[in-house]
């Protein structure tokens, strides 16, 4: 699972960096407020997206552990887990326990990517704004 969120999240980046170098290529990057206001919202995008699918995939996850009957209950766990707000609310069995920490630790990271890449954005944007300051 740690993997395939990294695949994913790996889309989330490969996507965000696309959009910067074709906003930067056509000129809309730095044009104005309104427009870098659109990248960062779009980059977010991205990256919310990712997360929404990774959450979601360990939800199935648990469900496949028979660890939970309903989706609903499967997911609002695992994004208690990988957001590490990590309320205790709802605990799994023993036997699969050790997955709520690896999803915490997963979602840690890729949170941590995604502020990496939005703030990149928003450096690039300043950049180009600013080049001859």
């Amino acid at each position: 699972m740690v993997a395939l969120t990294l695949a994913i999240h790996s889309l989330a980046v490969i996507a965000t960096v696309q959009l910067f170098r074709h906003e930067k290529k056509v000129g809309r990057a730095g044009s104005s407020t309104l427009m870098d206001v659109s990248i960062v919202f779009r980059a977010n995008g991205f990256a919310f997206i990712a997360h929404v699918v990774e959450i979601g995939l360990w939800a199935v996850v648990f469900m496949r552990c028979g660890e939970f009957r309903y989706f609903g209950t499967a997911l609002y766990h695992s994004a208690v887990n990988y957001s590490t707000l990590g309320y205790g609310d709802i605990v799994m069995s023993p036997t699969w326990r050790m997955l709520g920490p690896i999803e915490a630790a997963n979602g840690a990271f890729l949170f941590g990517v995604s502020t990496a890449i939005v703030f990149a954005v928003i450096q690039g944007l300043i950049a180009i704004r600013y080049r001859n300051e």
